[in-house]
């Protein structure tokens, strides 16, 4: 295949198909770096045409709960008390920018997902 930009889904598909083809190419060989574009390429065409939407920060954070098996009582080396596990879990308080931190740290949640501002559940003064 010519190396071209990616404008079509035909175009997409061909692209795939000779990344297969020269996905174990050798390091440091012509089909190396034929690859090295290629897969640029379809990046390039993949953040246009197929974005990926940053999750819901809770919805994160039960996944990497569950991902590692961690009860809610776990969380609370990140997050504080039980209560304060509860009131995020069941949206009615925010994350702090420690409580952020902390769930990188202990979850490996990258910041940049539980960062954003989420919907919360207002509670009825």
């Amino acid at each position: 295949m010519e190396i071209r930009r990616i404008r079509t889904q035909t175009d997409y598909q061909e692209a795939l198909r000779e990344i297969e083809l020269l996905f174990n190419a050798a390091p440091n060989k012509p089909e190396s770096d034929r690859l090295d574009v290629f897969s640029t390429l379809v990046k390039a065409y993949e953040k246009a045409h197929f974005p990926i939407e940053i999750p819901d920060p809770i919805a994160a954070i039960q996944y990497y709960m569950d991902a590692r098996r961690w009860s809610d009582s776990d969380l609370e080396q990140c997050i504080g008390s039980r209560a304060k596990v509860s009131e995020i879990l069941s949206r009615k308080r925010s994350l702090t920018l420690e409580m952020i931190r902390k769930l990188n740290q202990e979850l490996g949640i990258p910041a940049e997902i539980v960062i954003p501002p989420y919907q919360s559940i207002q509670t009825p003064a």
